[in-house]
């Protein structure tokens, strides 16, 4: 069985990749960063996640550089958007961007890949219903790409680490019917931006997680504490 490293942040769209790909046949290393973010909530569901899903191995990496880094998700003194309308979600690069993120996860990954023997990396990168990040779209990924074939012996050698980003085309009502055929446990995933017994509702990644649900004619089973 050909193995693969899956970027799992406990969300959404990351646990529906999982699911993807151990559907495509893979034997799934789950990797989850614990980079400094505003709360822990995320790494839990991804705990939580990878083993309902039966993930080979979950490795939880401990990064603690978010007090460096110049993001509304890493610095409890910025604010995270709230209530913002459809259309200026995505319109620009929000506060919440992380500078760098997907980089550095990514080399983290392709690092274990190579190093596993896996032949592919998996991320829930998706350019359609998202916060306007310049590290979720195809042109970095083809990017990316173009650096694994150039900068790793495996590369080198022509069997480049491949980078799979199957929910980049999608809606975020067609992730929730994904998830729903694919058994994904949604009531173990988390998607706010903030951390708490409930999720807030009013942040970006609430909204479009709301919407995907509702356009899905799905009732979302995490509890908020607004729901729109």
């Amino acid at each position: 069985m050909s193995k693969a490293v899956v970027l799992l942040s406990g969300g959404l769209d990351s646990s529906t990749v999982l699911a993807m790909a151990k559907e495509r046949g893979h034997e799934v290393i789950a990797l989850t960063f614990d980079y400094g973010q505003r709360h822990d909530k995320e790494v839990e569901c991804a705990r939580a996640v990878a083993e309902a899903l039966g993930a080979s191995e979950h490795i939880v990496m401990s990064m603690p550089i978010g007090h460096l880094l110049d993001s509304s998700l890493t610095r409890a003194d910025r604010e995270v958007p709230e209530g913002r309308s459809r259309s200026e979600i995505g319109a620009g690069v929000p506060s919440t961007y992380v500078p760098s993120r997907n980089i550095i996860f990514l080399s983290v990954a392709a690092s274990i890949a190579e190093s596993v023997g896996a032949e592919a990396v998996f991320i829930a990168a998706n350019a359609v219903d998202f916060s306007g990040y310049p590290d979720c779209t195809p042109e970095f990924l083809y990017a990316f790409q173009r650096v694994l074939e150039s900068g790793t012996k495996a590369g080198k050698e022509g069997r480049p680490i491949r980078v799979e980003a199957p929910v980049m085309d999608m809606t975020k009502a067609g992730i929730v019917r994904e998830a729903l055929r694919l058994g994904v446990p949604l009531g173990l995933t988390w998607s706010c931006y903030k951390g708490g017994e409930k999720a807030c509702g009013r942040c970006d990644s609430c909204l479009l997680r709301l919407e995907g649900f509702g356009q899905a004619g799905v009732r979302d089973p995490l509890e908020y504490e607004v729901r729109q």
